[in-house]
């Protein structure tokens, strides 16, 4: 890890203006780690080293002609799930192998827009399916932290573990990532490493690979509150071509940071004391609400009755729309093709071979809850769960709460190939237990890292807010992480 690689994006920003550091210099002092530290960690699966070098150039000559945009010569590394011109795009699927979108998503678009430079394409699960990255065509990342005394290879979190391993192990300044049920917070949790998920929304979806329509929303993921706060700024946008973006003044979120909690009410809801918690969870929970009540903020029970059936609900909406979404995969237009004797075989062929186990599992538990005699059964009834679980939000904030404060994980990151993960895919899905209820009901939620575990992995809490009030959630974010501090992992790699 060199000097130049341990800046922040706010450091490496004003580094940049003041001509101390080049984007150049910038960028080669990235490429160098990822080069050193990719073998072990596998978070990039495609490194765009071309490109970067000429972004970069391009970035040091408007530094030097005074036209310098908000993200100016910073190196990120793009979520697979993001199309990037002209690069590799493959969500982490077999089926998409060799596709190369000839058209930019709007989030890679307004970053590049602002100046920023692409390292390469980050390893995810398998269009977004996960918890522990561990659904990718290319294997799974690896958690830069460890276990104190421990070699154990850990799981970083999923969907978007590679954008957090990169970003936790500085393989990258900032990350975009996506979330559809926790893909954002809980890799951020498991790495010690400031995630965020917008309101639904907030960041357009357009050239993003599709899992859950209603659920997905793009993030980043950075090293601090406030670097999470500049790249949202420049992430965020309305879009004619997604007509669920919303067209809302994008805030200058980075002023929010430092502003004072007096007045404010944090809800701490008392479902989220789930049966098993550890107590380590509990203990930093406990802690959380401390910190925010000596920073002057009024600390409030309240109830969110329906958290118990969110999960069940999530597990049938999500795959619901998975099954739709994934139904144009089949080797006709792009990607993977294994020809048959017609072209129903083909079609059968080309996603047998080109899904992989976990996305197979949600498209047939998706088409079933979809089909004739099940879709009032199942759909209909968790959608009106969905209407629920929102409700009960919008009357804890009606009640005068201005943020929400719960766990970001049952746990600290667990092993890659967990046995009892592995054989139980229900057991796999309770991680996400603390993060759905936000998807839900389309709220934005952030994980901030807080505090380690007794075996030294780091543990991160949960902020939920209002609907496009993200900049109450930097400003108590920012609280947290001034009290708890900052967490990097040691190199191993």
């Amino acid at each position: 890890m060199t000097d130049l690689t341990s800046l922040t994006i706010a450091a490496a920003r004003d580094q940049l203006k003041a001509r101390t550091i080049s984007a150049t210099e910038l960028t080669e002092a990235y490429l160098s780690a990822i080069d050193s530290a990719n073998g072990a960690l596998n978070a990039y699966i495609a490194v765009t080293p071309d490109k970067a070098r000429a972004m970069a150039k391009a970035s040091d000559e408007r530094l030097a002609s005074g036209k310098a945009g908000a993200l100016e010569g910073i190196p990120l590394g793009i979520k697979d799930l993001f199309a990037t011109e002209g690069e590799h795009t493959q969500a982490c699927s077999h089926i998409l192998d060799g596709f190369k979108p000839r058209y930019e998503s709007t989030v890679t678009a307004n970053l590049w827009k602002d100046g920023a430079v692409m390292l390469g394409k980050l390893n995810m699960d398998e269009f977004a399916m996960g918890s522990s990255n561990e659904s990718s065509w290319y294997g799974p990342v690896v958690n830069p932290w460890r276990a104190r005394g421990s070699e154990e290879k850990l799981v970083p979190g999923g969907s978007s573990g590679g954008s957090a391993a990169a970003v936790a192990a500085r393989l990258c300044a900032a990350a975009t990532a996506t979330d559809t049920g926790g893909s954002i917070r809980q890799p951020a949790a498991f790495t010690g490493t400031v995630g965020i998920k917008p309101t639904y929304g907030r960041c357009s979806r357009w050239g993003i690979a599709a899992f859950a329509s209603s659920l997905d929303q793009a993030g980043p993921i950075a090293r601090d509150v406030r670097d999470c706060a500049i790249m949202l700024k420049s992430m965020a946008s309305v879009d004619k071509m997604d007509t669920t973006s919303v067209d809302l003044p994008v805030p200058d979120y980075e002023a929010a940071l430092g502003k004072s909690l007096k007045g404010r009410k944090i809800g701490i809801p008392r479902e989220y004391r789930v049966d098993g918690m550890p107590g380590e969870i509990e203990a930093l929970w406990q802690q959380g609400i401390a910190w925010l009540k000596d920073a002057g903020a009024e600390i409030v029970d309240i109830s969110l009755p329906h958290t118990k059936y969110a999960l069940p609900a999530y597990y049938i909406v999500a795959p619901a729309e998975a099954s739709s979404n994934l139904a144009r995969y089949d080797g006709v237009r792009y990607g993977l093709r294994v020809d048959g004797k017609d072209i129903a075989d083909m079609y059968e062929k080309t996603r047998a071979a080109g899904f992989g186990k976990e996305v197979k599992r949600r498209i047939m538990i998706g088409t079933y809850v979809l089909s004739a005699g099940y879709y009032d059964a199942y759909y209909i009834k968790a959608q009106k769960v969905r209407t629920l679980i929102k409700r009960d939000f919008e009357l804890a904030f009606h009640a005068g709460v201005d943020a929400i404060l719960t766990p970001a994980t049952p746990s600290s990151a667990f092993a890659i190939g967990d046995k009892e993960l592995a054989a139980d895919p229900v057991k796999m899905y309770l991680n996400d237990i603390f993060t759905v209820t936000v998807n839900m009901a389309g709220l934005p939620g952030m994980a901030i890292p807080a505090g380690l575990d007794p075996k030294g992995l780091p543990l991160g809490l949960q902020l939920i807010g209002k609907p496009f009030e993200e900049e109450t959630l930097f400003t108590v974010a920012d609280v947290i992480e001034k009290a708890a501090g900052t967490f990097t992992p040691s190199k191993w790699w």
